[in-house]
């Protein structure tokens, strides 16, 4: 049973994994399908501004953690001695620059298209800090880090279509713009989710080291539950591609309704890989 302090380091790393992942999806889905989510704008404006706000406030929690947890106590988060150190490690670097991303993230989106290339910026920083820490930086092996900051933008390309989607297919006067969101998000999907799986699959084996590891180990059958979640998100992605989207765009409200429900359960299942992710990061050691 994890102590106190890991249980709420977890937490507040699945918050800055959806701030950060959430932010960042919804600022690349605006650069790129600007027309299609045009209905939306103000909405997806406010909602990447609160994700962000989320992420920023995540980070500074966490690192705050950092400190309770090498201290033992709960002073440890406001110990400037012990902050102070922590400060001069990596870990300091890092929520550098989560600092900073997260702030672009927050601050970007209020100045239209300049800002939204400002808040891309900012999450691609906010991303490219979970490569900093953790197992991965861990391995030797050249651009494992950079493979998995690609591996992170899919994710985040993918988390970032599920709300503007969801929005636009409940509203009648709406549903051709749904149609062609998804329509052309799945169009880039069936290359990019390959590569997506892929770099996963990359990235787990060379953390794995071996089959065995796989079903031997607590951080094996970890990986194993995150698998089977993603399969089901597959699933569910595949279902909205080939079935709702098309018949959406024939003018099928009840297409439009499915859809809104399965986008809901694809969300719900996103946030639980994003738990299993930072419970595997925090409590399970890589195998030896």
């Amino acid at each position: 049973m994890p102590d106190i302090w890991a249980q709420a380091a977890i937490l507040v790393k699945v918050l800055l994994y959806v701030g950060a992942l959430g932010a960042t999806g919804l600022v690349m889905i605006r650069l790129i399908f600007a027309a299609q989510t045009a209905p939306a704008e103000a909405l997806l404006r406010r909602q990447i501004r609160s994700l962000g706000a989320v992420a920023l406030i995540a980070a500074g929690l966490g690192f705050s953690l950092q400190g309770a947890a090498l201290t033992g106590g709960l002073d440890g988060m406001t110990d400037p001695e012990m902050l102070g150190l922590l400060w001069q490690t990596p870990v300091g670097d890092v929520l550098l620059y989560r600092l900073i991303g997260a702030s672009l993230l927050v601050v970007g989106p209020a100045f239209l298209r300049v800002g939204e290339w400002g808040a891309l910026a900012g999450g691609c920083l906010l991303l490219w800090s979970f490569a900093q820490v953790g197992h991965v930086p861990n391995l030797a092996q050249t651009g494992v880090q950079a493979l998995l900051f690609l591996h992170l933008l899919g994710v985040a390309f993918w988390i970032g279509v599920l709300s503007p989607l969801h929005w636009l297919c409940q509203r009648r006067d709406h549903l051709q713009a749904a149609a062609q969101l998804g329509h052309r998000f799945g169009q880039i999907a069936q290359y990019g989710v390959p590569a997506l799986v892929g770099a996963g699959a990359v990235l787990g084996a060379l953390l794995l080291g071996s089959a065995s590891a796989l079903l031997g180990t607590a951080y094996g059958l970890a990986f194993v539950t995150k698998i089977a979640l993603v399969g089901a998100i597959l699933a569910l992605a595949a279902a909205n591609k080939l079935r709702f989207v098309p018949a959406m765009a024939a003018g099928d409200s009840a297409a439009a309704r499915h859809l809104a429900i399965s986008l809901r359960v694809e969300g719900a299942a996103f946030l639980a890989v994003l738990s299993a992710t930072a419970a595997l990061t925090s409590l399970f050691s890589v195998p030896g």
